[in-house]
């Protein structure tokens, strides 16, 4: 009689487990909605199509920077070097096309590999000289990408790019932004990628246990290159969207884009921890950044007080993941 008693005193409430796994699943959108209703009402323009247009404008280069953020945290791990690889890739960018003149579509694809080359060379550094954590080779690259910028460039920025390298960043399909359309396609792609590859599933298993997934007959390192290879190539094309929205390619591009992106994985209900993460919650996180900071300038807030409010914000996430362990 007594385990019987004890069995029910234990047993889990069925409507709470649906209520945490709800929230698990779509906590991050209905932040995002509450969000919206929030500034509508604070904001009577935040809902003018130009100012959603000018959102989604806004998100593009987060939303691209965030999906690859999201692999390595995904293995346990992060890349604090996506904002100096983006920076790198465009200055290269601007040296073959506005310097030496080579076609375009030269540039594009430059951008994109030398995005992907940075990457590769974090994997390898992460992988064959067995660095403890991503966090130390990464900052290491990440301070190597951004001088090799500065000094490529003498410090300067690069103007006056053929309208082909900025179509990403400029286009139009009537009010919607090229760019979000690209970070749509892009999401879907990468989603694809995750959910129905075996390199994808290999991704979440070796965040849930590394060795675990080792002694299982994963090959960790090829992975985790992978990763950081393709963590590499969507700064790249960030970097791209860049050029176009600004028309430049400055060596100090990318400064702290790393973290908007890290806050943005976070959000949308990645853990730090590893194995826990998808690519619709970060697309969503990254929108709540856009949105927040968007809500902010109509509201005549002070850049340093959006700095403040967004770091709390990220407290908040972390805070409600480690509360999602917890009670497990």
């Amino acid at each position: 009689m007594s385990n019987i008693t004890n069995e029910t005193v234990i047993k889990p409430n069925r409507n709470t487990v649906q209520l945490k796994v709800f929230l698990n699943k779509f906590g991050a959108l209905l932040g995002l909605v509450l969000l919206t209703i929030i500034l509508s009402i604070l904001s009577p323009s935040f809902l003018k199509v130009d100012n959603l247009m000018n959102i989604a404008r806004q998100s593009s280069i987060n939303a691209l920077l965030s999906m690859g953020m999201l692999l390595p945290i995904l293995t346990a791990g992060i890349d604090l070097s996506i904002g100096s690889i983006l920076a790198i890739s465009i200055v290269t960018t601007g040296i073959v096309t506005v310097g030496l003149g080579w076609p375009p579509i030269v540039g594009l694809v430059i951008c994109v590999l030398v995005g992907l080359a940075a990457g590769l060379i974090n994997g390898l550094l992460l992988t064959k000289l067995r660095l403890p954590h991503p966090f130390i080779s990464t900052l290491g690259t990440m301070n190597i990408y951004r001088g090799l910028a500065l000094i490529i460039t003498g410090a300067s920025p690069i103007f006056g790019f053929p309208y082909l390298i900025n179509y990403s960043g400029q286009a139009n399909f009537g009010p919607i932004p090229f760019s979000f359309i690209l970070v749509i396609i892009v999401a879907l792609i990468m989603h694809i990628f995750l959910t129905r590859t075996k390199t994808g599933r290999y991704i979440y298993a070796i965040g849930g246990n590394k060795e675990a997934a080792r002694l299982s007959g994963i090959p960790v390192d090829k992975v985790l290159i992978k990763v950081y290879m393709i963590s590499g190539l969507m700064a790249g094309l960030g970097g791209l969207v860049l050029i176009g929205r600004t028309n430049a390619a400055s060596p100090i591009a990318g400064l702290s884009y790393e973290l908007d992106a890290i806050a943005a994985v976070i959000i949308g209900g990645a853990s730090f921890m590893g194995g826990v993460g998808t690519i619709f919650g970060t697309l969503i996180g990254a929108m709540i950044i856009a949105v927040l900071r968007n809500g902010l300038n109509l509201l005549g807030t002070s850049a340093d007080l959006q700095t403040v409010i967004i770091g709390l914000v990220i407290i908040l996430a972390v805070f409600v993941d480690v509360l999602r362990r917890r009670s497990k």
